[in-house]
């Protein structure tokens, strides 16, 4: 039943449909992809995954109910108040894993490496022309037809035009993915293309790429609440209603803001949601403390800096954070009580690797809603979670007892 519910995350790829470049420009990003595949295994006990499931869908309930989302309205931008009227496709709960209780390390919109999760769960495949099966193919393009269903009101199944959207996506790491969903979505009949915002016209009558109107962008920029000045026209027309932006601003200040993990930990505000008794007894196990900077005694939070993580409120990609016992007086003294979270630390698991040191592992959980699409673990050394240590990398998770 759980290999049912969580499949490895699957994504349908030929990607190498640009004749223009040589072979060995056209292979440089698949090698540099796959040095972020870890041959390692690692196990997560059913247990666990269960819990993480329960999280997921308390957390997207949340995000649906009105008494939450005005508690959240009141700390957001306004950007992040306007309701688009679907959700966000590709989010991620990412763990540590205390015995056979997962802890939530936080939760991402935007979030990349589903194709790196799926060479990691089958190392014999092949990358060009991965073998799905109609239910995998189905359940991933299901959520891009249930977006653009909510967008249009139920008047479309599916998009008639898509644009992959990230800064300089050529040169991202994950570029490749991006070229795999092109190439699912143009199976599914869809015209795609990758873009930089700067190739787009968009203003508040919609937007277009080249000599195409398109009405789903699968945003994978990391500026999440439309805020820079490229960003400006695409704004325009996110708030206007004539594109649908998914991920978006609205789901990523329900659930992804770094701050709504205070919200989470706040006993007295959770008693107004409508939570269970069960529910909250997991939030209460699966949640580290968090607190802000600015309502602590910085004396009292540096002589337990030890067991404390320090995060900005606003970064992504493990920027800017800081293991406390890492940490120095004076770039301490630095941080921004304003926009500094602390978190209690919860250290990673470690996994065995064959011809390498153990490594630090987390385990990263992608959903549509309440529906998980896949589990991959990640291996690393250093203070953050970073994909480019030797043997590590996105591994294959095996469920246990």
């Amino acid at each position: 039943a759980l290999q049912d519910e969580v499949p490895p995350l699957f994504i349908w790829s030929r990607m190498w449909h640009n004749s223009a470049k040589s072979s060995d420009e056209r292979m440089k990003p698949l090698t540099d992809v796959m040095e972020s595949i870890s041959a390692a295994t690692v196990r997560l006990p059913r247990v666990a995954l269960r819990r993480m499931l329960r999280l997921v869908r308390i957390l997207s309930r949340l995000s649906h109910s009105p008494e939450y989302r005005q508690q959240v309205y009141a700390q957001v931008p306004a950007m992040a108040r306007f309701d688009p009227g679907h959700d966000a496709v590709m989010m991620c709960y990412d763990f540590h894993l205390v015995d056979d209780w997962p802890r939530l390390i936080e939760v991402n919109t935007n979030a990349g490496g589903g194709l790196l999760a799926y060479l990691a769960q089958h190392p014999g495949a092949p990358a060009q022309a991965a073998a799905l099966t109609p239910k995998l193919k189905s359940r991933l393009l299901q959520t891009f037809a249930t977006e653009i269903a909510g967008f249009s009101g139920g008047a479309q199944k599916k998009p008639a035009a898509i644009v992959i959207l990230d800064e300089t996506p050529e040169q991202q790491h994950l570029y490749v993915e991006m070229q795999a969903f092109a190439d699912l979505f143009e199976d599914w009949g869809v015209p795609t293309t990758i873009a930089d915002p700067e190739q787009l016209e968009a203003h508040a009558e919609g937007v277009r790429c080249g000599d195409r109107k398109i009405d789903l962008i699968y945003n994978r920029h990391c500026d999440f609440y439309l805020a820079s000045d490229v960003m400006a026209g695409l704004r325009e027309a996110y708030l206007n209603g004539t594109i649908c932006l998914t991920p978006n601003p609205h789901m990523y200040g329900l659930l992804a803001d770094k701050r709504r993990m205070l919200l989470w930990s706040d006993v007295a505000l959770r008693s107004s949601w409508g939570l269970s008794a069960k529910d909250q007894a997991l939030l209460d196990r699966v949640l580290p403390r968090i607190t802000l900077l600015a309502d602590q005694d910085p004396e009292q939070v540096w002589a337990a800096r030890k067991e404390l993580v320090f995060k900005p409120v606003d970064s992504y990609g493990s920027k800017g954070v800081l293991l406390g016992e890492k940490t120095t007086r004076k770039r301490f003294r630095q941080l921004p009580p304003e926009t500094t979270l602390i978190q209690d630390f919860v250290p990673p698991n470690m996994t065995e690797v064959p011809g390498h040191e153990a490594m630090k592992t987390d385990f990263r959980l992608f959903a549509y809603r309440q529906q998980a699409l896949g589990i991959t673990a990640r291996l690393y050394r250093g203070q953050v979670t970073n994909m480019r240590t030797a043997g590590g990398g996105f591994a294959k998770v095996t469920l246990g007892p």
